[in-house]
């Protein structure tokens, strides 16, 4: 099966093809036949985070040529020009690219469509999803909704192009912007939140603290850059940091607190030197990994979970990746560590293609007069 995968959830618009074969086990195989992807983060450098209207006009001025990356031209695709400015109208740009894309590319071999419909900035998703009504009406393909979280999940869970070989239950912690969250699941294709973020996610902590410090955006891989310096010379924080609810009898998360404690030790050293500013990027990440990991220990021990599985953003932080590896190790704990490389654990399509596959596979597609984005989309059901 041919799968194309669009996602514009946030600052990455993304656009894949993949094939693949056999069901969620060992049969499984996928290879990636176009991946193309365009990340916003120096447009969105200024603000110092995502600005959600820059996001959506960027997403619609690449997803046409992304796909041109992926998909050879030749031929032509017939279509109702007037029911396909209906579906993008409030997107003008992206209508003229659609209309000269059409007129040069046929009908491709595409078995289904996967596009993300949620959670994420509501104006980006839209993009995506007119974007994969479009392709879905002009070509007669059928649309899977995507859930974004179960698209890191998924990826998360192969080992190159197969399935990693788990049993469950399996945990998942999933790290980025917009989530930090622990996901339960006993068996395919169900999911339980048992744990979530009460207010800032740990991805938009690293992104704030480093504002707070002065330093560029994205934030996350500056604060770890420091903290790795702080580490390499031995230098030890002279501050602490609360490490927020590790001692509280819950799942939960929260990092609101731990980021007005960084303000607060900014606003009474307005002249800090680079050598505080990295001690005290060694102590947030410290205070972050050291959450992180015990709350996920805790959850592993609860729920008797036989895998955990890590993924969003955040997941390629490479002290947060050793740690929780060390600690399940240390602990002689049986569950199995499955973390998607580096370069994957940031927002793509593959990662949305893998996960409609599964769906594809059991019929689970969507009308595409009722596909609408969600933005507040919970993964638990």
């Amino acid at each position: 099966m041919r799968v194309l995968g669009i996602e514009t959830s946030c600052d990455e618009t993304a656009v894949c093809l993949i094939e693949a074969g056999g069901d969620f086990g060992t049969n499984f195989k996928f290879d990636v036949l176009g991946n193309a992807l365009y990340s916003q983060a120096k447009l969105h450098e200024q603000y110092g985070g995502v600005f959600p209207n820059l996001a959506k006009r960027e997403h619609a001025k690449n997803l046409v040529p992304l796909l041109s990356q992926i998909i050879s031209d030749g031929g032509k695709t017939e279509f109702d020009e007037q029911q396909l400015h209906e579906l993008v109208h409030r997107e003008p740009e992206l209508f003229e690219q659609l209309v000269t894309f059409f007129a040069t590319h046929g009908r491709p071999e595409i078995d289904c469509i996967a596009v993300t419909h949620g959670p994420g900035l509501e104006p980006c998703l839209w993009v995506g999803v007119n974007f994969a009504k479009a392709l879905s009406i002009a070509w007669n393909i059928p649309i899977v909704a995507v859930d974004h979280m179960e698209g890191h999940i998924m990826l998360s869970a192969m080992q190159g192009d197969r399935l990693s070989a788990f049993e469950f239950p399996l945990l998942s912690l999933l790290i980025s912007g917009g989530h930090t969250e622990l996901v339960l699941s006993k068996e395919f294709h169900m999911y339980e939140v048992v744990g979530k973020t009460r207010d800032d996610a740990a991805g938009e902590a690293f992104d704030k603290v480093a504002r707070l410090l002065g330093l560029p955006y994205p934030g996350g891989p500056e604060i770890s850059r420091l903290a790795a310096e702080a580490r390499v010379k031995n230098q030890e924080p002279k501050i602490k940091l609360p490490r927020p609810m590790l001692r509280e009898d819950n799942l939960d998360f929260s990092f609101s607190g731990l980021k007005t404690a960084v303000r607060k030790i900014v606003d009474a050293n307005p002249n800090l030197e680079l050598d505080d500013k990295v001690l005290l990027a060694r102590e947030f990440e410290d205070s972050v990994a050291d959450v992180l990991v015990e709350k996920t220990l805790r959850a592993v021990d609860q729920f008797g979970a036989n895998t955990v599985v890590v993924g969003g953003g955040v997941s390629a932080n490479e002290h947060i990746r050793l740690r929780l590896a060390e600690a399940l190790a240390k602990e002689g704990n049986i569950a199995q560590l499955l973390i998607p490389p580096p370069e994957l654990a940031t927002d793509n399509a593959i990662m949305i293609a893998l996960a409609g596959y599964f769906r594809a596979l059991e019929n689970e597609f969507t009308n595409v007069a009722e596909l609408s984005a969600q933005g507040n989309l919970t993964l638990s059901h």
